[in-house]
């Protein structure tokens, strides 16, 4: 239960939006010794991000009765057979996605303007840089800008933005997510 905590914060969950719900009894599924879901507090209320099961020895048991196979495990140190105990995690993409654009939503204001922006952490951000020439009609300045974003190219995905205002292009950039901007200027 901590690692899979560790890996939703670590991919850029809010700790203050999820739960935990803990199965009890008759809850149980009839496969589970126990079980914990991570639940996320969607706009739309809260829901089960992530099921932990323990399921015992459950599968491998039914395989076994089965097929006729013999699925015990021999541990060579404490001279003991057993059959091996699972415990499951489950979670399914697209609700993380949903739950990690809930999380990156944020909003501030300016100048009396509400405005809404994306706050990715950068591991899973689907822009990770945005360049940004400070003029686009300066060859030389373009040139070392360009020569920027094809090295960033090769690695990460990269957005080039030379329309309007450098403020304006910041902000299009954090209207998206991007965690990083290079602005390309005569210095």
């Amino acid at each position: 239960i901590d690692d899979s905590k560790a890996f939703l914060l670590d991919v850029g969950l809010r700790d203050d939006l999820m739960g935990w719900d803990v199965h009890k009894g008759g809850s149980l599924a009839h496969y589970a010794q126990a079980c914990t879901d991570v639940t996320f507090k969607f706009p739309f209320g809260e829901q089960e991000l992530m099921g932990i099961a323990a399921r015992g020895n459950y599968d491998l048991t039914q395989h076994t009765e089965g097929s006729g196979k013999n699925l015990d495990y021999y541990d060579d140190e404490t001279k003991e057979k057993y059959i091996p105990h699972c415990i499951e995690p489950s979670l399914g993409v697209d609700r993380l996605m949903l739950a990690l654009i809930c999380s990156a939503y944020a909003e501030d204001e300016v100048g009396g303007e509400k405005r809404s922006l994306l706050k990715f952490d950068p591991k899973i951000a689907p822009i990770k840089v945005s360049v940004l020439p400070l003029v686009k009609n300066k060859e030389a300045l373009v040139s070392v800008a360009r020569d920027l974003f094809d090295k960033l190219s090769q690695r990460w995905n990269v957005q080039w933005d030379a329309a309007g205002a450098i403020g304006r292009r910041y902000r299009r950039a954090d209207e998206v997510g991007t965690p990083f901007c290079v602005t390309v200027d005569f210095e």
